[in-house]
């Protein structure tokens, strides 16, 4: 068997084909390429760089002039486009770009392709209110996407479970700025899009600078929201230069705290409601009562004075019967509001934090006050333990990892 009409005893050496591919990239002429300096190093006069592609996960190696990267006032993080020449390198078979010219990606420039892609989605229809999906008003479990054991995690979390304790996380933490966040992103509402419990899905960050914002910008990110049947909600908390994905999601969040008092409702609040509307019902059937027992009180003293006896005794007869089927009517109508009134207090009883300890279940926290729901959180030192009837403190035996 051959390749490219070549048999085994005509093969080349090494140094043949690595010469071969050198004149054959020689040939290729410089292109201008975008990307993010994600890493800079130098070496004497001479600095090596590798820019990233600013959705995926794909990079090239860079070499040029270290004076030309301080002239056009680049750093690692700058999003850049720059002039390379690739070189063939025959002694080890690496391909690498010569660099000849480099220069950032302006404000302005981003802010205008921004402005093209708000304008193409919302003719496609993509920023509609009538294609936004409903929050759900108690949903059990929460997708969250957020950054690495950050702020906003905690902030949603915390304030969640202080507003609805029986509400349940499941967290992916990825990548929420650079060149991998696009794609750890919308790889996790993938992800969360697939399990049916889910009810609703989070996404946020705290805020940040233009351009570590620009991921909740990225089209393809954006239309994967847009394609979720589960509804997004987005929490970047940043005012100012606000990313697209606010537009495309179902409820924007000005913050990850405002995020959780969107999500959840505050049980305290609900119960008191339930109080007031209880309070509220009574007082009108009662008031009823009392008017309709006016009335045939006042048409009882009317037909007396007016009629004989038997007239005014079957008209008497008919009044009470009237007054006897109101009142059949309101007592049951009470019955079944007294009886909707108890159903909600027992479901409320039943997802109380108090009812899960009872069924076995415990809170385990970290000595930080953190709760631990991944044996990867424990650190050294001593956890402390809630269950039905008290609370006590623990050591945990932590394992060594090897790799």
């Amino acid at each position: 068997m051959t390749e490219l009409g070549q048999a085994p005893e005509t093969a080349y050496p090494v140094r043949d084909l690595s010469t071969r591919i050198g004149e054959t990239i020689r040939k290729w002429p410089r292109v201008w390429v975008e990307g993010q300096l994600a890493e800079v190093r130098t070496r004497g006069t001479w600095t090596y760089v590798t820019l990233r592609d600013t959705d995926t996960d794909m990079s090239l190696s860079v070499a040029g002039p270290g004076a030309m990267l301080d002239r056009a006032e680049v750093e690692r993080g700058s999003r850049v486009v720059a002039l390379l020449q690739p070189e063939w390198r025959p002694n080890n078979g690496s391909l690498q770009f010569r660099l000849h010219a480099i220069q950032p990606v302006g404000v302005g420039e981003l802010l205008l392709r921004l402005e093209k892609l708000r304008a193409l989605l919302a003719a496609e229809g993509l920023f509609a209110p009538e294609r936004k999906r409903p929050i759900p008003v108690l949903p059990n479990l929460v997708g969250l996407i957020c950054g690495r054991n950050s702020d906003a995690m905690h902030d949603v979390i915390t304030n969640a479970t202080k507003r609805w304790p029986h509400v349940a996380f499941e967290v992916a933490e990825v990548a929420v700025q650079g060149a991998s966040a696009v794609e750890q992103v919308t790889d996790a509402l993938r992800r969360f899009e697939a399990v049916p419990r889910i009810d609703v899905i989070v996404i946020t960050r705290g805020g940040g600078a233009f351009e570590d914002l620009l991921p909740f910008s990225d089209e393809g990110l954006l239309r994967a929201v847009a394609a979720c049947r589960t509804p997004v909600v987005s929490a970047i908390g940043h005012e100012q230069d606000r990313p697209l994905l606010d537009d495309v999601a179902d409820l924007r969040a000005s913050t990850p705290t405002d995020a959780a008092r969107r999500i959840v409702p505050d049980m305290e609040a609900e119960l008191s409601g339930i109080d007031r509307l209880r309070r509220r019902a009574e007082q009108r059937v009662t008031r009823t009562i009392e008017r309709e027992a006016h009335v045939v009180a006042r048409l009882r003293d009317a037909v007396s004075r007016a009629h004989p006896s038997h007239v005014i005794s079957s008209l008497l007869d008919g009044v009470a019967s009237t007054r006897a089927d109101a009142r059949r009517s309101v007592a049951l109508h009470i019955e079944r509001k007294a009886a909707g009134l108890t159903t909600v207090r027992a479901r409320l009883a039943a997802l109380s934090p108090q009812a899960t300890l009872d069924r076995g279940f415990a809170v385990v926290r970290g000595s930080d006050g953190t709760v631990i729901t991944d044996p990867a959180q424990l650190v050294a030192g001593t956890l402390d333990i809630r269950v039905a009837h008290g609370a006590f403190r623990a050591t945990p035996i932590l394992e060594a990892h090897h790799g």
